[in-house]
């Protein structure tokens, strides 16, 4: 749960920090207002993805499910900076499938916290592995780190991807062709 109060004493003593006057007009709610946007922000330190993938329906099929180009926002957690990019998520279904927007939707828990992108993509591959009892997942997650593009290297462009597979796609013949379908 955030904590709205403690979030507007941190921004005024960050802008005062800075050599800003907090009470000026333009910054006078601006304590408020980042308070508001860090709950959005930071709505998945409350969440759990168990929540998204327990409504699962029985299906025949143990092809891979691939859904690709979930766009996501995060926070980097170690210069609380945006990163961003798009997520791929594959399983290969035991039974059940669960519906497309849980895939999606477990992306944005694991997003909405503050982040590294590496732990992102285990985070997503474990919970989808172990809510569904699926045969294997991939995910992959391409992005853009603004503590890359905006500070110190400044290399705006500069994409990260990041991969991880479990189960049935730690086979490399079936990660190579999954990679293949997720880049397409």
């Amino acid at each position: 749960m955030v904590d709205k109060k403690k979030i507007e004493e941190a921004v005024t003593m960050l802008l005062e920090g800075i050599g800003e006057d907090p009470s000026r007009e333009g910054l006078k709610d601006t304590p408020a207002r980042i308070a508001r946007m860090y709950e959005e922000i930071f709505a998945g330190m409350d969440e759990n993805a168990k929540t998204h993938l327990s409504k699962r329906f029985t299906c025949d099929n143990s092809e891979i499910v691939l859904e690709k180009d979930i766009t996501f926002y995060s926070m980097c957690e170690h210069h609380l900076l945006p990163f961003y990019g798009k997520a791929h998520v594959a399983y290969i279904p035991d039974g059940e499938v669960v519906g497309l927007s849980k895939l999606a939707r477990t992306v944005e828990v694991f997003a909405k916290r503050p982040q590294l992108q590496e732990r992102m993509t285990a985070q997503i591959a474990d919970a989808i592995m172990n809510e569904l009892g699926c045969k294997g997942a991939m995910v992959v997650i391409e992005a853009e780190h603004m503590c890359m593009t905006m500070r110190g290297i400044k290399k705006p462009g500069a994409t990260t991807v990041t991969c991880v597979s479990r189960g049935a796609f730690e086979d490399e013949k079936m990660k190579r062709a999954c990679f293949r379908l997720m880049r397409m």
